[in-house]
């Protein structure tokens, strides 16, 4: 895992989180994280590899629609995080479903202030 892939991913992934309240850099399981009031919305699993927090039939709906870019291992089976190829994912679609995290684990507060 190169260090500098890694730092590359986290300034992408604060970038494209930039106008979303609340969101803090922090850590989950070791790697670099973005949270919101101390929830995951994404961490860096390795320099290739988001796991990107998803409701269940949200994560089955985008494996099916884009294998390419989504996917699960039998780790990730039944729990509400899916894996995303951080090369294949264009900036808008990522900043989307960043959005989409934000907005089904940030506060109320939070939520007012952005709508």
């Amino acid at each position: 895992m190169a260090d500098d892939d890694i730092d590359a991913l986290l300034l992408r992934l604060q970038r494209l989180a930039g106008d979303l309240a609340g969101v803090e850099t922090g850590t989950s399981y070791g790697t670099p994280a973005l949270k919101v009031a101390g929830k995951l919305l994404v961490r860096i699993k390795d320099a290739g590899t988001l796991v990107l927090t998803a409701a269940l039939d949200e994560k089955e709906r985008l494996i099916e629609m884009a294998p390419e870019i989504y996917y699960e291992t039998d780790h990730y089976r039944g729990w509400p995080a899916l894996l995303v190829r951080a090369d294949a994912i264009g900036d808008d679609e990522l900043q989307h479903r960043l959005a989409e995290a934000w907005q089904a684990r940030a506060p109320a507060k939070l939520r007012k202030r952005r709508d």
